[in-house]
């Protein structure tokens, strides 16, 4: 940890390692859901789903990467046991009771939307506080926000193919 890195951050640093660990929960969470969800998903297309539900893990789990080292930076520990994501999370887990694709996207539509607005609160905790911070929690607010948008085309071309064939 360098002492310039801490000392530049303008609030609480075990405050702020606190709220990234609900982040860094969030995320591990967020990576088995896509990844579990990838392999138990059934349904109209299947593949494209299970494509852009893999894509999204990683994606994640890279975002648990990048808070856990800003958290280490920072001094502090990720949350180190797996059973404790539950307790810190944001978001929680969304388990696929209900294989079917439009369920699943569902799940993992409204998980991004629920990420979309923690890492919102995050940006503004670490507006002209914690430079470093902010533009992390920048970063993976670009990418929760396009993931939100691909799932929600994604059923959208699930929901006209299932009209499609009613109709006929």
């Amino acid at each position: 940890m360098g002492t310039k890195g801490i000392a530049i951050v303008d609030m609480s640093v075990k405050k702020l390692i606190g709220v990234l660990n609900k982040a860094f929960s969030d995320e591990w969470l967020a990576y088995y859901q896509y990844w579990i969800g990838a392999k138990v998903v059934k349904g109209p297309m299947k593949e494209a789903v299970i494509a852009e539900l893999i894509q999204h893990a990683a994606d994640e789990l890279r975002h648990s990467d990048m808070l856990a080292m800003r958290i280490i930076q920072l001094g502090g520990t990720p949350v180190t046991e797996p059973k404790e994501w539950y307790k810190f999370s944001n978001c929680g887990y969304d388990a696929p009771k209900n294989p079917f694709v439009k369920n699943v996207l569902a799940q993992n539509i409204a998980g991004e939307q629920c990420a979309i607005m923690t890492y919102k609160k995050l940006l503004n905790l670490t507006m002209g506080k914690d430079p470093v911070t902010y533009n992390i929690v920048l970063q993976i607010l670009q990418d929760e926000v396009e993931h939100e948008e691909d799932l929600q085309a994604v059923m959208e071309d699930l929901q006209t193919l299932l009209k499609t064939a009613r109709i006929r």
